[in-house]
């Protein structure tokens, strides 16, 4: 950040007054710009014994197979941003269920949840964002394909809830990948 939003003087990093932590400040109006971590919400959203994945169309990770998942807008729950999510993503509807899994990912800023969801017809086609959709079987999932190590977790964790009978709230703090990582 190189300009205050409130009155476009420049902003400088420090540590404000009663704060512990640098923050964007601006010189001129004295206004604090607090820098936050973004959500991104998902959807395990499952028909007939089968999960939803979309194979991404935009980065990062083109190609990919993911949730259908994104960032949560303002003035939405986190589980009308899942709803949101699949429809724009997978263009199906889902009846949104608890929450499933959340996954911080520090060193990108970010934290992702995912929810338990039903889809409400079976329908589903690529969105904008996702070259192709699919409903899969557990041994029919692109393990090795897939988009993100935190829906990796989401979905490791379904199937073993699912084997178990009873699905529980899952964490999980990502620590950043290793240099190889693709």
């Amino acid at each position: 950040m190189n300009y205050c939003s409130h009155c476009g003087a420049p902003v400088h990093l420090r540590i404000p007054p009663g704060d512990s932590l640098p923050r964007h400040v601006c010189d001129a109006c004295g206004t604090i710009h607090y820098l936050n971590p973004k959500l991104v919400i998902g959807c395990i959203a499952e028909w007939e014994e089968r999960i939803l994945l979309c194979r991404r169309a935009i980065e990062p990770r083109h190609g990919y197979w993911t949730l259908p998942a994104g960032f949560m807008e303002n003035e939405e729950t986190t589980g009308q941003a899942a709803a949101r999510e699949t429809l724009e993503e997978a263009c199906a509807r889902v009846e949104i269920g608890s929450l499933f899994a959340v996954v911080n990912v520090p060193h990108i800023n970010q934290v992702h949840l995912f929810y338990l969801g039903k889809l409400v017809d079976g329908r589903h086609s690529s969105g904008e964002e996702s070259l192709e959709t699919a409903l899969l079987q557990e041994s029919d999932i692109p393990w090795h394909d897939l988009a993100f190590r935190s829906v990796r977790f989401a979905l490791e964790r379904y199937y073993a809830d699912k084997r178990a009978g009873h699905f529980r709230l899952h964490s999980l703090d990502l620590p950043p990948p290793p240099a190889d990582y693709l």
